[in-house]
């Protein structure tokens, strides 16, 4: 895609309009100040340090583990997109990291309509950037654990960004089980948060021959295609939240719980699952 297609992106606090009581608030805020100045940093974690002192932070607090979710948006017209689409076939290959490709159809008007777009992957996309304070959309961009956003491919400070992701762990547990009629999913929390449940259902490798637009004779391959993206419910976190989730043939699915954010947006990723094969 031309630069000149490609709109700017101002990154901006995506915490504004969040609700959140006790640790979980600490763990929330832990994941978003990854990717800031070192200095800046600091002093956010000396502001978190204190908090954890107050005898009303003092519940206890689950960390478990998961997945650092990597979401592209990404487009087949977009002639920008295939370094990043390579980066992503290459965490396809990690088991902890899930890597989901949202394809988006704003391109599809320059000669080549997206064989996987989705509008609600657009919207998706849109929301993000809202949250962040930012105002246009573009791609490639790279979205880690729901707050830090990457431009285009960017291998080394993406390591870093998923190496610190990894390191702060998740205040939600999630676990799928095979079942008869598919999965059954639980994610449980020791905290209280507004938070939303989705399941993402993915193709795991797709070829695509592009025989037109700026991509046009390019032979594309792509991993962990997402064709579906359904919100299972808003979820408190006081209960268990329980569901059987149907399972689709030659398709993989996994499991994301967020933070919801004011006016619907969505924030850091709490928890994430992959099903088991």
């Amino acid at each position: 895609m031309a630069q000149s297609r490609k709109a700017a992106y101002v990154k901006g606090d995506s915490a504004r309009g969040m609700m959140m009581t006790g640790s979980l608030l600490q763990m929330v805020l832990g994941r978003m100040v990854i990717g800031l100045r070192p200095m800046v940093q600091a002093l956010c974690f000396a502001v978190l340090a204190v908090m954890a002192l107050s005898p009303k932070m003092a519940e206890a607090q689950l960390s478990a583990t998961g997945p650092v979710v990597v979401e592209l948006f990404t487009s087949q017209g977009c002639s920008s997109c295939p370094p990043a689409d390579a980066l992503l076939n290459e965490l396809a290959t990690r088991g902890d990291v899930l890597p989901l490709g949202l394809h988006v159809d704003y391109w599809d008007y320059i000669g080549w309509p997206d064989t996987f777009a989705q509008p609600q992957f657009s919207r998706r996309q849109e929301a993000y950037v809202r949250a962040a304070g930012g105002r246009r959309v573009y791609t490639p961009h790279m979205v880690v654990g729901g707050h830090d956003h990457l431009v285009g491919a960017q291998p080394m400070e993406l390591a870093d960004l998923i190496r610190a992701h990894a390191a702060q762990g998740y205040p939600v547990a999630v676990e799928l089980i095979r079942s008869a009629d598919g999965y059954r999913l639980t994610a449980q929390t020791t905290q209280t948060a507004p938070m939303v449940v989705q399941v993402i259902r993915y193709t795991p490798r797709a070829e695509v021959d592009i025989t037109r637009g700026e991509n046009a004779g390019r032979d594309a391959h792509y991993s962990n295609v997402v064709r579906g993206l359904e919100i299972l419910g808003d979820w408190d976190g006081r209960a268990p939240f329980v569901r059987t989730i149907t399972a689709e043939a030659e398709m993989d699915l996994a499991v994301v719980v967020q933070a919801r954010l004011g006016a619907g947006a969505l924030g850091p990723v709490m928890g994430a699952a992959r099903a088991p094969q």
